[in-house]
């Protein structure tokens, strides 16, 4: 006699069953993560933008102004002061933006410079996951 081919249906329903109850024990603990994972990114990136910024300043002698703005890392400023000596790979390959999509907040008085991104709603301020970030 033949061995048969194939699995049964209870076999098939005992395995989506178990499928079914892992997914939903995992998918929440998983799904609430998101917020977190986007939060330590924005803390990675910032921590990148803050060393290129500080290339930036070994080369040009300065910090890029406000008005010039992250831009300056990635193309030579054109708006004063222009520096003298830019590295001609830039400093970052694009201008950045935090995991929600928005520009990073960048001010300079000269010396010093905050950096930050506005969070999950864009808006400054807010409270968990709609906090600033801020390095």
């Amino acid at each position: 006699m033949k061995p048969r081919a194939g699995f049964t249906l209870l076999e098939i329903m005992v395995v989506v069953f178990i499928l079914g109850l892992l997914a939903t024990l995992v998918a929440p603990r998983i799904m609430g993560r998101t917020d977190e994972a986007r939060h330590t990114k924005a803390i990675a990136d910032m921590k990148a933008i803050e060393q290129a910024l500080n290339l930036y300043r070994l080369d040009t002698g300065a910090y890029p102004t406000t008005q010039q703005g992250l831009e300056a890392l990635v193309q030579r400023p054109t708006t004063p002061p222009v520096p003298r000596t830019w590295n001609p790979n830039g400093y970052l390959e694009r201008t950045p933006v935090d995991p929600w999509g928005n520009p990073y907040v960048y001010v300079c008085d000269g010396s010093h410079f905050t950096l930050k991104s506005l969070g999950a709603d864009g808006v400054e301020g807010g409270e968990g996951k709609f906090a600033d970030v801020v390095d």
